[in-house]
């Protein structure tokens, strides 16, 4: 049992924040051509075991599983992210992500307490250093107001900014005190523990390589896996992250929008130094250019994360700069979209590229804000891989996108499986909300009816 425990939380933490669960993991091995489900989910993520949670909640009856290629659960984006529950401020009034974000951080908030999972709500400082940007962040104070970020702030002058975070500097700054961070890898994997106390099964090494018809009327859609065993399922929902684009070329839904993974890396603050970050401090975001900039981030375990630049990653699960697969590499380069995007952030794509290089050049943008902060402070730190959508025209998709072949016929396989292609940032603060959101979709979609 501890076995098991320990392959499905990796990490004596998640083992002792999520607790003992009377729980089975399997592996693609464990598999047979006799598993059959009426609800498949494609990928262990946040999105995924978000999603799998709220349906195993609503269809209690329903035979359900997740599938994940890797060892464990929130591998990836889920496991390589700042941390941050964000309270929804830089998103467009009224647009879906931004009433995502404000639902899921108050749901994600109550959950960790639920759960007693730790947190802090630490804030966050968006802070103008030039005269340009201080009518930015008064529209971006406007913009949070209707969305109805709770408490925010307008604080002006350095003084008023030092009393936050003393060591900060700027002209004025945006007080967001709702902000917060978590260890998103343990919520993930709280998800999961709780689809599986309800019943749901969790399959590990399992890596979904194609779809096809199953002999089976009842479960018509079979799912196929790297290592050959296979599963059944009435309906499949993918929820792949970095693989989506390919899951969804798997049952004939087009290769654009394409996934081009971006890797962030970030620079760790010297411990003596990590007073001088108590709170989040993030720049007023430039609306010419993609990315958000660097900022610093505490962590859940005490650290100060700093950054992180953006450039291309030269595999879809590369977080080390010499991560390589050629296949990858060229499959994203030769893509119309990432050419387009390419020249048109040229310059400062060469940037990022020679921060990522040159520690010196990314302090100084960090000295924006703490001037104190000095390369001898900094060393090199961890990696997260954004699976960023790209549109043929060279355009971010910056919205949620769901896909499926139809067609076809309800009875065809094309037409029970659903992709998530993309569900943009902050997809881990608004989790809960984006699962019961999908949730509702799927259930509509394929016309679920409580058994």
């Amino acid at each position: 049992m501890s076995r098991v425990l320990s392959e499905i939380f990796r990490g004596n933490r998640a083992e002792r924040i999520v607790g003992v669960l009377n729980v089975r993991a399997l592996s693609a091995g464990s598999a047979s051509n006799s598993d059959s489900y009426d609800i498949v989910i494609v990928g262990g993520g946040i999105v995924g075991t978000a999603t799998a949670r709220d349906l195993k909640q609503r269809f209690p009856n329903y035979k359900m599983a997740i599938v994940e290629k890797e060892n464990g659960l929130a591998m990836h984006q889920s496991g390589h992210n700042s941390g941050v529950i964000h309270a929804g401020i830089y998103y467009k009034p009224g647009s879906l992500k931004a009433k995502l974000c404000v639902e899921g951080l108050q749901m994600s908030y109550k959950y960790c307490d639920d759960k007693k999972i730790p947190y802090k709500k630490v804030g966050k400082l968006i802070v103008a250093t030039n005269p340009a940007q201080v009518d930015l962040l008064h529209d971006l104070h406007e913009r949070g107001k209707k969305n109805k970020v709770a408490g925010l702030e307008l604080i002006k002058g350095e003084k008023s900014i030092k009393a936050k975070a003393p060591a900060c500097t700027g002209l004025e700054a945006l007080w967001s005190p709702s902000t917060g961070i978590v260890d998103w890898a343990v919520v993930t994997k709280s998800y999961g523990a709780d689809f599986q106390k309800g019943g749901g099964a969790i399959y590990l090494k399992f890596e979904v390589t194609g779809f096809e018809e199953a002999k089976d009327g009842a479960h018509p859609v079979l799912i196929k896996s790297r290592s050959g065993k296979t599963l059944k399922a009435k309906y499949v929902l993918t929820c792949g992250g970095l693989q989506s684009d390919k899951l969804a070329q798997m049952s004939g839904c087009p290769a654009s929008p394409k996934i081009v993974p971006f890797r962030g890396e970030y620079l760790l603050l010297a411990p003596e130094k990590a007073h001088m970050v108590p709170t989040n401090i993030y720049p007023v975001p430039d609306p010419r250019f993609p990315f958000l900039g660097v900022h610093f981030t505490p962590r859940m375990d005490g650290s100060i994360w700093l950054g992180p630049n953006a450039v291309l990653a030269y595999r879809r699960e590369g977080y080390k700069w010499y991560d390589f697969h050629l296949g990858e590499l060229m499959d994203a380069v030769l893509f119309p979209g990432f050419r387009k995007l390419a020249v048109k952030f040229l310059v400062p794509g060469l940037g990022e590229m020679f921060k990522s290089f040159y520690t010196p050049a990314l302090v100084k943008d960090l000295q924006k804000f703490i001037p104190a902060v000095e390369t001898k402070d900094v060393k090199a730190g961890p990696s997260g891989v954004r699976a960023q959508a790209l549109d043929e025209q060279g355009n971010l998709v910056d919205d949620f996108y769901f896909d499926m072949k139809k067609g076809q016929g309800s009875g065809s396989v094309s037409e029970r499986v659903l992709h998530c292609r993309n569900a943009p940032s902050p997809a881990a603060t608004s989790s809960m909300a984006i699962g019961k959101m999908i949730a509702d979709k799927i259930t509509d979609e394929f016309k679920l009816k409580k058994a």
